[in-house]
This record gives C-alpha cells, structure tokens and sequence, in this order.
C-alpha cells in the first residue's frame, strides 16, 4: 500500500451514470466520510476476489463513517453499457454505491494503472493511500480502522448515514437467478443447471421438468442432503460415467464438491475453502488450496478444471484424491507451449473432443478458443481462434483473424455419422460450440480448420426466440449439447435457452416446476 506524502486533493467524481444510489455522490456530500475507492470492471477476477474482499471490510464497519465506492471503469466494449454494469451488481450482489466511469476518465484522473486498484480519501477529500491487485483486504482493514480511530479523535467524521437505493430491491422473482452453467447428459434425460445466484444445483429433464433441487439456497459451504447443503456461485459441472456423481466447481467457496446423484447427498472433495496464493501447489486434494474454479471436464478418472483465479488448468487424480498444475504459468496472457510454459488469462469453460485427445478452453480475458493435446505427457497448449488480451469483438473468420469478445462456455458434441454432402469431410473432429458471452451469442469453431461462424445472435443483448441472428442472448455463460441440441444458460436472462445446431433455431425452455428458494411463482 502506497500511502500519500503529500495532501493531494482527489478528482471530481464525475461519472456516466451512478447505481446504487438516488443521486450521484460528490466530496462535500461524502465530508465526513472515510471513502474507498474500487476501480474495478466486472469481468475481472481478481476484481471478483476484491468484492469478497470488501464485503468483509464493510461488514467490519458496518454503522461507522466508512463509504464504499465502486468506480466501473470497462475493459472490454460490452462493459461500457450501464445496464450491464447494473446486471453485474445483481449477479455480485454489491450493496455499494457504483459509478460507471465515461471512456474511463475518472480512471485517467486517478492514475489507474490497473484493474483492480483500490485509493483511500479522507474525510476532508484528500488521497491518503493506494494499493493495487488482490490479497490486500487485511491490510485495507488495518489501515482503515487505524484511520477512522485518528479521524474520530480530531472530530473529523460524520456518522450520519448516507442514502442507498439497490438497484434490484423491487425486482420480480425468478425461478433461475444468473445461471452461469449447464450440463446435458442425453442418456439419462437430465439436465444439470449451476443456478448461481441462488447457489444452487437444479437438476430437471431435458424437457424443463423439475426432478431435483440441491442445495438451500443460501450462501455457504456446507456438506449434506439436498436440503441443508450449501454453495457459493457454483459454475462448471461434469459427470461420471456411470452417471451416479455430478462434480461441481464451486467456485466462490474455492471448492470441489461431489452430489451422488441417488442421494443428492454434496461432499466437498478439493480445496480448504481458502484461496491459494501458490504458483503451482500439489498434493492431496483437500490439503491443496483452489482459487476459483470455473469449469469441469472429466477424462477417464481425471478432472480438469478450469483455475479462474490462477490462470491454469489443474487435475485432480480421483482415485487418489491428488492435484496438480496441468498447464499454465499463473501469468495472464496469450502463450502456447507445453505445461507450465503456457500463458491462460482466466480460462472458464472446458470441453472434451468425443474422441477425448483435446481439451477445448474458452480462455476469456483473451477472447480466445485454446486447446490441449490429451496425447501427449506434457499437455501441449494451441490456440486455435481468436485475439488477445485486447484483441475482442464480434468477427467470423478463421484462426487470429476471428474475433470473440470474453466468451465463458464451450461445447464439444460428437460429429455427425451422417454429414451432408456440403459437409462430408470438412470438419473429422466435429464442431466445438462457443457462448460468447460478451458478444450475447453462439458460435462455432471448426478445430481442424479454425473457422469460427456465428450461429445465433448478432451482438446485441436482449431476450428473443428466433432464427440465427435474429435471436437475442443476454451474456450467455455456459453451453451444453445433447444430441442436435445445444442448451444455453442465458445468465442474464435467468433462463435456459435451446439452440438447434443444425438450424440456428433459439427457443427458451420451460421450466414451470422450477421453484426459487422458498418462493414458486404464480401458476406453477
């Protein structure tokens, strides 16, 4: 942390738009007030970590002069739109005031060099300390409480409380919240739906009927049955073979967890429930700490998983119960190689080809489609379309040249026995579907010749059944197959979407049974 020398008095807070509040927020409104700053933009993970981060500071606090503030400065073009920052603050569930900073102007005037970066003012609207990057929260914590001790002994603070306004206070209840994942398994007519925002597992037919709900509903982390078990934003899923065990990233709690699918009964099987700070830890699974698990692949008795949080792809043996690093150096950035001489940045969905030699990543903070030879002992990375860390938008073509914008899911179903004529021979290893998350839509990827097609949507957010582009997404995070089918957890549409592979045809699934917690809607 890198504390003022000098009283620098802080820029306006002049900003697009604010949220969480009646009315925008200037420093004679906040006189009086300790306030921290967040520079943040809501794809980001280690932003994502810093939330958590600040929670506890502000529970901490919570009744004293000590004011939060969000400052929405966009990485990518599709975070620039206020009503997706507001979707973000439902998904985070921020309870702070944001506001969205115009082309990133309150960014330049602060000297932000970085995402996430957190500046401390005093009462009085003078800088007193910077610090970049995440794991600071317990020096945050020091140095606030440390200063509003000093600033309440000279009679600087105001306690008056200052007026919030949430922006999902009076919004209607839905029986999805943010769904970040699905899993379609064809042969036993399931499909298994990471209901986020309501963190939990919600298991129905592949028609939409409800068969099963795992977890209370709550934010937590604990072991049990159906009903007492709890998650915290579970995202990726993979199955057994025998179909008996759904594996879970849960990916806020830093946690693996297993629900044998007789019982519904959830154990956690990796991680402490810590974060890890470690470049490449190993050893017994539930010694070794995660951060943040986004997907599951599962290949023979190894699961893959998607290491979010640490930019890698990790293992866990099962029948040993022992993890380790696959691929990846923990540095963020676009590298191909072999293991550790990889760069991902925030990779979070995982695919298996059908005939199980690669591995397909949607590698987000680079807008791009990697793989990872299955054959070889030291899991050779290739990238196979895309850009890079700001090389995003919406352009079909192939290999660097195509274009994604943090896309977050990926597919891989079996290619047809039957291609048509058009098709027959073009694409031996079947087509790799792509939620591109921040482009609202579904591509496809053939992986021998690297051409990417857009299927459905056409880059504008919005909720629409439809052919092709005429169908509309709302940051789609997860996509599935099962057969010609392709289902689509449509985040912020809180619902599930079905994509016909061969057509391009979007529906919405219905899903009437489907409670949320302790609440069903009307006529269902």
């Amino acid at each position: 942390m890198t504390f003022q020398r000098e009283p620098v008095r802080a820029p306006a807070l002049a900003g697009r738009a604010w949220l969480n509040t009646p009315e925008p927020l200037t420093w004679e409104q906040l006189r009086g007030k300790l306030v921290l700053l967040d520079f943040w933009t809501y794809c980001c993970i280690n932003c994502m970590h810093v939330l958590d981060e600040l929670k506890a500071i502000e529970d901490h606090y919570a009744g004293q002069p000590l004011v939060v503030i969000g400052v929405h400065s966009a990485k990518f073009a599709n975070e620039h739109e206020i009503d997706h920052v507001r979707e973000a603050i439902g998904r985070y569930d921020i309870h702070h005031p944001v506001v969205v900073d115009e082309d990133n102007r309150l960014w330049d005037a602060f000297g932000v060099r970085g995402w996430p970066t957190l500046v401390l003012v005093d009462p009085a609207g003078y800088l007193l300390a910077t610090v970049s990057g995440e794991g600071h929260g317990a020096q945050l914590d020091a140095a606030i409480g440390q200063a509003l001790r000093v600033l309440r002994e000279r009679g600087a603070l105001d306690d008056a409380p200052l007026p919030l306004r949430l922006e999902f206070a009076d919004t209607p209840t839905t029986a999805l919240r943010y769904p970040g994942k699905l899993l379609a398994d064809a042969p036993h007519d399931r499909l298994y739906i990471a209901d986020s925002g309501y963190h939990r597992i919600v298991i129905t037919t592949l028609a939409g009927a409800h068969v099963a709900t795992v977890g209370s509903g709550h934010a937590g982390r604990d072991d049990g049955d159906a009903e007492s078990a709890t998650f915290n934003n579970p995202q990726g899923m993979a199955l057994s073979a025998d179909g008996g065990t759904l594996y879970v990233a849960d990916t806020n709690n830093h946690l693996i967890r297993a629900i044998d699918l007789a019982s519904y009964r959830v154990t956690t099987i990796a991680g402490t429930g810590k974060q890890n700070r470690l470049r490449f830890p190993s050893g017994p699974a539930l010694v070794v700490a995660l951060n943040s698990p986004w997907d599951l692949a599962l290949h023979n008795d190894t699961l893959w998983i998607a290491m979010a949080g640490q930019h890698q792809i990790w293992v866990l043996d099962l029948p040993s119960s022992e993890m380790r690093v696959a691929a990846g150096s923990s540095g963020e950035g676009r590298r191909d190689g072999t293991g550790r001489d990889a760069a991902f940045a925030q990779p979070s969905g995982l695919a298996l080809s059908d005939d199980g030699r690669f591995l397909y990543v949607a590698d987000s903070e680079i807008s791009c489609i990697r793989a990872i030879d299955l054959t070889t002992p030291d899991a050779v990375v290739t990238t196979l379309a895309g850009g890079d860390l700001f090389d995003f938008g919406l352009r079909d073509g192939t290999g660097d040249d195509a274009r994604f914008q943090h896309p977050l899911g990926v597919a891989a179903p079996p290619p047809d026995p039957f291609p048509s004529k058009a098709e027959e021979g073009e694409c031996s290893a079947g087509y790799v579907f792509i939620a591109d998350t921040y482009n609202h839509a579904i591509r496809r990827l053939d992986p021998v010749r690297r051409q990417v097609q857009t299927v459905a949507g056409d880059g504008s957010a919005g909720m629409a059944d439809g052919v092709g582009r005429d169908a509309r997404f709302f940051e789609p995070g997860g996509i599935s197959a099962a057969g010609d089918r392709l289902y689509v957890a449509d985040t912020n549409n809180h619902a599930i979407r079905v994509v016909d592979a061969a057509t391009g045809n979007v529906t919405t699934l219905p899903l009437g049974d489907v409670c949320a917690p302790g609440f069903c809607l009307p006529n269902e």
